[in-house]
């Protein structure tokens, strides 16, 4: 599972929300589940900010955001994303050279 939020940034608030997002993404490594995590910034506009965490499953991400160092240091900074779909289940994916591999849905059908 992919959690992407996406962020617009003023310049003048720019280091205050690095340290807050360093916290943030600190907190969720630290849950049962966590399997990456990484802040990055838009090329072509420096004040578009994501942060990107992979989970284990739907179960594990639910679960850190109830975890009481979560809702202290990333919970108020994941509030303020831009509010959009931000949780993703991976249906495909492939290895460096190697061959596509499907995954069913979690979802039930629709």
């Amino acid at each position: 599972m992919l959690v992407l939020n996406r962020f617009a940034v003023q310049p003048d608030t720019r280091d205050d929300f690095v340290a807050r997002a360093h916290a943030a993404l600190g907190a969720l490594a630290e849950r049962p589940g966590y399997l990456s995590g990484r802040l990055t910034r838009a090329l072509e506009d420096t004040s578009t900010w994501t942060l990107v965490t992979e989970w284990e499953s739907v179960g594990a991400y639910r679960r850190a955001l109830g975890a009481f160092d979560v809702k202290v240091h990333a919970t108020p900074l994941l509030s303020q994303s831009i509010d959009e779909p931000s949780a993703f289940e991976t249906l495909a994916s492939a290895e460096p050279g190697g061959k596509v591999v499907e995954t069913p849905s979690d979802r039930a059908a629709d």
